[in-house]
Formats: structure tokens, sequence, C-alpha cells
């Protein structure tokens, strides 16, 4: 069985005529709606705004005039007409704007449930149906005891919840951006030598073994392995780290990555799908296609309730029709009840009217709206309401590490004078050889210093040792800055600062040792560190029982060494992009409802696979489009206010599940005839009342959200 891609009904594969193939891939639709928002989301927006202004531009007048007319405003010999008059106007409403819900019926119907569609086609239905009743039977010499008509009701609701699928699809935005996003990450040319003769060709006409030029700032075209050249490479979209790769002949390098200083030359190793990037696009289509189909509160509630109420209003009828009105043939009669089949149909379309799903139709949709907007309000953007009914229900929250509980650059941590030099002269000169360099190490020393308010001067003689470090003259002295081999090849002896630079490194810290004339003068350490509020919320989201893990590419030991000033207990390390999707699955695997947080590229498939991705808005457009829930203001506490206001909103919508049903349940008996040994009936006009007082019951108990507050 395949899944609908739009809504995750599932669909027979050899049935289904609704298909569509995109980039080699075909997709199973369980109803046109559904292929027309995936293939043409633009056209079905441009639909759904004009069916939700048509039915709200027709609604509310009818309503205005309808309360009119029930307030007396209206003379009682001009209602008949003016019914017909709704009756033209209304009717398009609940057949044009209305007809995706009777479609989704059907589609309901095919597949043996009962979901919201159903509810509302019959909620809809009944009032519509009713109202035609009622104006038509005066022109059949059949008189009626109220003339009062539900029209406007039934246009409203069609409107409100319209809007609400307008809204909501706003706000999701579409799969598709994001593979888009991903895909345009990919240079469209390459640089191929051939026969000697460097030529310029799409991408796509890469071959394995064809050796592909590099320039520095050029993207790399296809994954490769170096044959000539050295160069550091920014491969931060794929890894997440921030630091600049050092690559030499021998070395892989990836597509999409940015080659930042040295010519490549790079033989062709893997070309069209089979590059990493390529197969990143695959991880989150598969992601975002296999998620398992959301089950609505209401659509649950609906399973159970539509069929049960069909049951009692046909059951009422019969008995009415058979039974009942022999006995309590002098109650009917006071309701204008003049034969069997006039009280059997009263008594169904009362039940029907009762049991009416306009409350339930917004319960889910109201609190959602609300909280929603109560997230932008506080720099949570979340795309539908099913990320923000999935986030209460977290177990473990994943967090990615550079980027995200890290701030992504480098910083001096640490300067261990080991000569005579004091600290913040070993920086000043560190920071003066190192002035001018494009190096994120060499750049995070200058900053080091000149937030310091150190004077730096003017580097001389500057020599860059590639996987070694750095020579150069500071004013009359000589320095360097790099690693034990750098020192040991220039004859310095560094015994006396080891136990400093092993401490450093088990930190997850890069221990970089200074000498000066030929001397050992300290050491200074750069390492990604913290983000300020990163140690609150892993603290806070364990205050609220949920796991929290880490998930890096990083080494074990830096991994190690970042989860303990965070507060983190559990770790996956030297995990590659690929294998992050895997991981969530894994930890799915376990039973457990796990939320991805990450920022870059290479978080994008283990967002998309999580059951609630959660993306920084500092991160790439790649992830915020992946992920469902964004952190506008990268503060990782809104991690646990999305969880806060996730729980909120379904008590909520829990609540307004209640409401929806509270008043409308309790008189279905009513409106079953179960009082007509009193002389009780229930007037299909109360039974409106009723839900109409039920629906802004649920409106108003929604609003309630807009009094949250995070607690942290």
């Amino acid at each position: 069985m395949a899944t609908d891609p739009v809504c995750g009904m599932y669909v027979d594969e050899a049935t289904s005529t609704l298909t569509a193939i995109v980039r080699g891939r075909t997709y199973y639709f369980c109803s046109e709606t559904c292929l027309e928002t995936f293939t043409a989301p633009e056209k079905e927006m441009r639909r759904l705004k004009l069916l939700t202004a048509f039915s709200l531009g027709v609604g509310f007048p009818l309503f205005v005039v309808a309360i009119g007319m029930e307030l007396g405003w209206w003379l009682e010999d001009v209602m008949e007409p003016m019914n017909v008059v709704f009756f033209l106007v209304e009717t398009p409403v609940q057949f044009l704007a209305g007809w995706r819900f009777y479609r989704g019926t059907r589609d309901a119907i095919r597949n043996r449930s009962a979901n919201m569609d159903v509810l509302i086609a019959i909620g809809t239905s009944a009032a519509w149906a009713y109202s035609a009743v009622i104006t038509f039977l005066p022109f059949l010499g059949v008189p009626v005891v109220d003339p009062s008509t539900y029209y406007d009701t039934a246009a409203v609701i069609i409107g409100l919840i319209l809007l609400g699928k307008y809204f909501e699809e706003i706000a999701k935005g579409k799969a598709g951006d994001a593979i888009r996003k991903l895909m345009d990450l990919a240079p469209r040319t390459a640089h191929v030598l051939r026969d000697g003769k460097e030529e310029e060709i799409p991408v796509e006409l890469v071959q394995v073994d064809d050796v592909v030029l590099v320039r520095p700032g050029e993207r790399v075209p296809v994954d490769a392995v170096i044959v000539d050249g050295y160069s550091a490479l920014d491969e931060s979209m794929i890894t997440g780290e921030s630091i600049p790769v050092e690559k030499r002949v021998g070395d892989t390098i990836i597509g999409a990555t940015i080659n930042k200083t040295g010519l490549l030359k790079a033989k062709a190793s893997k070309v069209g799908a089979d590059t990493t990037l390529n197969q990143i696009i695959k991880l989150v289509e598969d992601a975002q296609i296999a998620r398992a189909p959301i089950q609505k509160l209401a659509d649950r509630v609906a399973a159970v309730f539509v069929p049960v109420v069909i049951a009692v209003a046909v059951s009422a009828a019969l008995v009415w029709y058979f039974f009942a009105y022999a006995s309590f043939e002098s109650v009917a009669l006071g309701y204008g009840l003049h034969s069997p089949v006039t009280a059997a149909l009263f008594v169904m379309v009362a039940v029907l009217i009762i049991a009416c799903p306009c409350a339930l139709g917004i319960a889910t949709p109201a609190a959602i709206m609300v909280g929603t907007g109560k997230g932008a309000e506080n720099g949570l953007l979340i795309k539908g309401g099913e990320y923000l009914e999935k986030a209460h229900k977290l177990t473990t929250v994943v967090f990615d590490k550079t980027g995200t509980l890290t701030k992504g650059k480098p910083s001096v941590t640490d300067v261990v004078p080991i000569g005579s030099p004091p600290a913040d002269e070993i920086l000043r000169l560190a920071a003066s050889a190192e002035k001018g360099s494009e190096h994120p190490l060499g750049e995070a020393i200058v900053r080091a210093a000149t937030e310091k308010g150190l004077a730096l001067e003017d580097p001389r003689d500057f020599e860059a040792i590639p996987g070694h470090g750095i020579r150069a003259r500071v004013g009359p002295r000589a320095v360097l800055l790099g690693n034990r081999k750098l020192l040991a090849q220039a004859g310095v002896r560094a015994d006396s600062a080891e136990e400093a630079v092993v401490r450093l490194e088990e930190e997850g810290k890069t221990a970089m040792l200074l000498a000066v004339d030929g001397r050992l003068a300290g050491v200074v350490a750069v390492a990604d560190t913290l983000k300020d509020h990163s140690k609150a919320a892993v603290s806070a989201l364990q205050g609220m029982g949920i796991e929290v893990v880490m998930l890096t590419g990083d080494n074990r030991r830096t991994a190690a060494a970042i989860a303990r000033q965070a507060g983190v207990g559990s770790v996956i390390s030297e995990v590659l992009p690929g294998q992050k999707a895997e991981k969530i699955k894994e930890l799915q695997a376990q039973g457990k409802i796990v939320a991805m947080v990450g920022d870059g590229i290479n978080d994008a498939p283990a967002l998309a696979q999580s059951d609630v991705g959660i993306a920084l808005g500092s991160g790439t457009d790649v992830a915020m489009e992946a992920g469902g829930i964004v952190l506008i203001k990268d503060d990782l506490r809104d991690v646990v206010a999305s969880i806060q206001l996730s729980r909120r909103t379904v008590k909520k919508i829990r609540q307004n599940l209640f409401w929806a049903f509270a008043y409308n349940t309790a008189l279905i008996p009513v409106a079953a005839g179960i009082l007509a040994f009193a002389g009780v009936l229930l007037d299909p006009i109360l039974a409106g009342a009723a839900m109409g007082f039920s629906s802004v019951s649920v409106v108003m108990n929604s609003m309630t959200l807009r009094r949250f507050r995070p607690e942290l």
C-alpha cells in the first residue's frame, strides 16, 4: 500500500488512477484535491482562497438577515419568500465550496472510515436539507410550525472550516520547497579536463573518472578524489562543522561543498543521483513521504460518533413512524406534525442538527490557530497543527551539536603561559602572527585579542605550513604557532606543555603551542563553545521527564566534552550525515517519540524523519523547511516553550471536544423524543441554538490560550 504524500491516507497502488511522477518517483493520491495540492499547490491555494471568500461572503450577510428575522425585524409574511432567496444564494455554497467535503466523505467510505469530512458533510447537509424542506413545504400546501431555516449556519460553517484549512496551508509550506533548496546548492556547471583541455559542461554530463578543476571560492561539482593540489574546504553544509577541513591528494571531496583556498584537480567518483547531496535529498523525500498518517483527535472521535449519530437518527425516525406517533399523537400535533411521516422527519432532522459537528469541526482548528499565533508571538514558527498535536507526546529530544548546542564558530577558551610572557602577551603575539589570516582558528585568536583591546602588530615573513600551523615575525620576534610537529621540526622542546595540551584536548579543544624566538611561551586553546542558554534548556527538558540526546559527527572525545558542559547524559558521536536519520529511526523503533533539533543541511533528513523536527532560525533555509517548528530567536529555551505550548494547546483541544459534545450529546436523546411522555419534543430551532452555543464556548475556550507564557 502506498501513502498519499499530502493527507497520509493509504492508497492501493493496483487500483489507484491518481498518480504523479516527480523526479522519477511515482506518488499515489487518494483524491483529486490531494493530487492538485501536491502537483500545483499555487493553483489549489488560489481556489481555496476564492471558495473561502465566497462562503463567508454569502454566510455572514445571511446570518445578519436571519438574526433580524428571528428578532422580528421583518414581517412574518416576508419570511417564506426570503427563504427561497436564501435557498438560491446558499445552495451554490453548499455544493460548490462544500464539494470537497462530499468528495472527502466518498473517499472515507471507500476506505471504510469516518473522518472530519464526513461530519462536516452530514452536519451542513442536515441544516441545508431541513431548511430546503421548510422552504418548499408551504408551496406544496403543507403548513409549517416555524419558517426559520439554517442556510446561514451551513454557509458560515463551510466558510470557517475552509478559512482554517487556508491558514494551515499557508503556515505549513510545502515539502517541495526543502527539496528545491537542496537542489539549488548543487553547481550548474563543472570545469572538466578532457584531452588536456579545460571544458565547462553541465554538471549532469560529468562522468565517473572525469578530472574536474575546482578553483578557490567555487563549489565542488560532484563527489571526487583529489589527484593534485591542497586546500581547505568548507563542508559545513554537509557535516555541520564550522571549521574548514584541510584536504590533500588522495582525500575525498564532497559535491556542493566550497573550496576556500587552493586550486584542486580531482577525479569524479560519484555523479548524478549517487552524490552525497542527492542522497540527502532522497533521504528527506523518503522521510517526509514515509511519515505515518496523522490521526487527529477529532477524526478518531468522528469514527465512532458519526455511525452512532446516524444510527440514532434513523432508529428514532423508524420508532416514531411505526410506534411512537400513535402513542403521542396529541404531542406531535402540538408541534404541527400531522402524520407519522412528518413526525419521523422532524425527529430525524432534530437529531442530526443537534449532533451537527459545527463545534467539533472548529474544536481542533480554533485551538491550533490561537496556539500557532501565540507561538509566533513567542518566536515559535509552527508550520501545522500536526506538530502541535505531536509535540506534547515527545519522550526524547535529540540535539545536533555544532550550531545548535554550540555557537558554531571557534572561540579562544584558554591561554596557558609556559614561559615568562604573561597570558595577554601570549595572546597578543599569537593574534599578531595570525592577523590577516583567513583560517577560522586564526580569526578566533585575532577576535579574542581585539575584544581585549590588545595592540596588534602587522606580521612579516608570514608562512602557513599546511597541517601544522604558521610561522611569522612580529616586530623583532620570530613566532611559531601550531601543533607539536611544527615545534619539533623547528627544534623547539614542548615537553613542559604536554600536560596542559593533553588536558585541553581531553576537553575537546584545539590546543596550539606558541614559541617565541625558539623557546616555548605558552598554549592557546580554541573550541566551539556552548550557547548561553543550552544548559538551561537541557535541564528544563530533563525536568519535564524528557530524555535528551546529543547527535554529532564529531569524535567521541570532543562530543563527550560538550555533553558534559551541557548536562546531556546520552551522546551519539561520529555519525555521518546519512546516518543521522537512521539514528532517529533506531530511537523511534524503541518506541520513543522523537524531536530532532538542528540547524544545518546535514540535519535535514533527521529533521524530516523525526516525529517533530525543530529547526533554528539562524540555520540554513533547508533545515528550516524540513523542520515542523522553527525557533526564530535561536534560543534553545524555545524548545521547552514549544513543548509547553503543545501540551497547553492539546489540553484545550480536548476541552473543546468535550464542550463540542456536552450540549449536543446531552440533547440527542431529547431530540429523539425520549421526553415525549412529558409533552416535550426538541424543536430543531432549539437544536440549532445548542449547536451555536457549543461553537461559541469552543471559540472562547480557545481564546484563553492567548494567556500562555513559557515557564522556564
